[in-house]
């Protein structure tokens, strides 16, 4: 019964999206030095076709690009498809550059684009063939098996070689259908920097993050930046240092988010339930209105992360994904509709005497925001008829009784 979300929600649609698989690859067929020379002429051609787009007062169109770039991409012995493929993505860089007003794209990393027409994947072999220029090169899949078997019946839309930290490594994206079922219920999830709250309509679960612990490596990298800010570039042992604790802060926050979503989303499977999730441009709103500081930029991006693992997740299981307003979530009471004081995190409602927890303050009201589309009572109004609590609440009764069944302390 899809119509029990309140429709006023943004779903997402379902449809075609994509999926990538990255694996570390072995060269056994070509040389790999000339894979590496060839990675380093595709990133040159790249970057030419980059600072000729820059330069024009308008950019062009696909057929104009044709005509400008291909008789010289051709020149540097690039294969048709390849010559396409690289204005058209210079072309992207250049658009999504100047309209987010910001500066000329540089390419630095060696990795190419190929199409189904210079490369071939053999996931039942666990290889992929590519050319680039005029030789092929084999690469060997160095995964486990079981893995790779996942996407043998899915059909796959580019592969992408990127040579880095003195290792070949192979993207390959692949198309998946989203078909969300019809929800039987709704489990909202409430971010925050310290701790996700999930509640469903009859139970609250909470999981520690790992966002502090990242924030603390990203806090002080930019300690060591702002220490040494003339030297910390060029010395060669701060600049690992710092590189190393910015990576050690996204694989902490990566490896936190894939293991939550998949928990998480897997639960609302089982339950034939929806996933409730604000509306992040919303925080980013509110979050460059304040300093920009390290703080509030890892924590943006942590909860973008966490909201992308939890979607990608909802897709490989088709959960439907529901979009909310977050604006009041944990101000408003949810019994009554009164402003809510707090005391340290504890929210006290004078109207009512509610008195819970900031986090659950949160995860409930995205969960009524999802269900009924408003916070702190139900469409019907009315008062309360019955303190008895509900293990799914009934959409004909007021929602003020369910509330405060579920949460008198």
């Amino acid at each position: 019964m899809k119509a029990f979300i309140h429709l006023g929600c943004r779903w997402m649609p379902e449809g075609a999206y994509y999926k990538a698989f990255k694996a570390e690859a072995e060269v056994v067929e070509g040389n790999a030095s000339d894979l590496l020379w060839d990675l380093t002429i595709y990133r040159y051609a790249l970057q030419k076709v980059v600072d000729a787009l820059w330069d024009l007062d308008g950019l062009p169109k696909k057929s104009q690009l044709h005509q400008m770039f291909y008789p010289v991409l051709r020149e540097y012995g690039f294969r048709a498809h390849v010559a396409r493929n690289i204005y058209s993505y210079a072309l992207a860089l250049v658009k999504a550059a100047k309209n987010s007003n910001g500066d000329k794209p540089k390419i630095k990393r060696l990795s190419a684009r190929l199409d189904h027409q210079d490369a071939r994947v053999e996931l039942d072999k666990g290889v992929v063939k590519v050319v680039l220029r005029n030789k092929q090169y084999t690469l060997r899949l160095k995964h486990r098996r079981e893995y790779i078997e996942r996407f043998r019946n899915l059909k796959w839309k580019e592969v992408h070689v990127k040579y880095e930290n003195k290792k070949v490594f192979v993207s390959i994206v692949f198309e998946v259908r989203y078909n969300p079922y019809v929800p039987k219920g709704l489990t909202a999830v409430d971010v925050n920097l310290r701790t996700v709250t999930t509640f469903d309509g009859s139970e609250t679960r909470r999981y520690r993050t790992r966002f502090v612990e990242a924030l603390s490596k990203k806090a002080r990298a930019e300690e060591i930046q702002k220490r040494y800010s003339k030297r910390w570039r060029y010395n060669e042992k701060t600049l690992n240092r710092v590189r190393a604790l910015h990576r050690k802060a996204r694989n902490i926050i990566t490896d936190f988010c894939w293991k939550l979503a998949k928990e998480v989303v897997a639960k609302a499977y089982r339950q034939k339930h929806a996933i409730a999730l604000e509306d992040l441009e919303y925080l980013r709103n509110s979050i460059n209105g304040k300093s920009s500081g390290v703080r509030w930029r890892l924590t943006l991006f942590a909860y973008r992360k966490l909201q992308h693992t939890i979607i990608a997740k909802s897709i490989e299981y088709n959960v439907p994904v529901v979009v909310v307003d977050p604006r009041n979530t944990s101000s408003i009471c949810p019994r009554c509709g009164s402003k809510l004081i707090y005391v340290s995190r504890l929210a006290i409602c004078r109207k009512c005497e509610f008195k819970r927890d900031r986090d659950f303050v949160g995860a409930i009201n995205i969960y009524l925001r999802g269900m009924w589309g408003s916070i702190g009572s139900s469409p019907n109004g009315g008062g309360m008829k019955n303190e008895t609590r509900q293990t799914t609440p009934n959409r004909n009764e007021p929602m003020t009784t369910y509330i405060k069944s579920y949460t008198s302390i």
